[in-house]
């Protein structure tokens, strides 16, 4: 009886030391899993459009090229269906403009966020940079404005 007795100890203490590291590995997995949790990135907040930083979308629209003095050249986009904007492309970047209404019948666009200013008379077009407070291109012309003014 001595000896099943023992034995019964013995096999109850087996299973207690094999049961023990499966309880401890358990709180182990699980700090791992809060480590993993805390080292993933949080998602970026989705980006919020900005029609005067984003560039715009010109499919569909009319292209106009203008050449400047000093070798400069800009073309602008517009869009039948839209008459308040107009995208220019300047330097390889295109930027959305909005109408700003004039007393003298000025054809005037600006974007505040880039300070740009593009105003269009029937002579020529000119692009000012408001923030800097000087002239980008001036005596802008169309390929038809040229041959008017010779």
């Amino acid at each position: 009886m001595f000896k099943s007795l023992s034995l019964s100890v013995l096999i109850a203490a087996s299973i207690a030391v094999c049961a023990q590291p499966a309880v401890a590995a358990e709180p182990a997995q699980a700090k791992s899993t809060k480590k993993a949790a805390h080292k993933t990135p949080a998602k970026a907040a989705p980006h919020e459009p900005n029609e005067e930083e984003d560039e715009p979308d010109t499919k569909g629209s009319t292209t106009i090229d203008y050449t400047c003095e000093l070798g400069n050249s800009l073309t602008i986009f517009q869009n039948a269906d839209d008459d308040k904007h107009v995208a220019l492309r300047w330097h390889k970047r295109i930027h959305r403009l909005t109408r700003v209404g004039t007393t003298t019948g000025a054809n005037r666009f600006e974007n505040h966020h880039y300070g740009l200013v593009w105003i269009g008379i029937p002579a020529k077009g000119m692009l000012l940079d408001s923030k800097q407070g000087h002239q980008l291109a001036n005596d802008c012309k169309t390929a038809e404005q040229m041959k008017a003014g010779s």
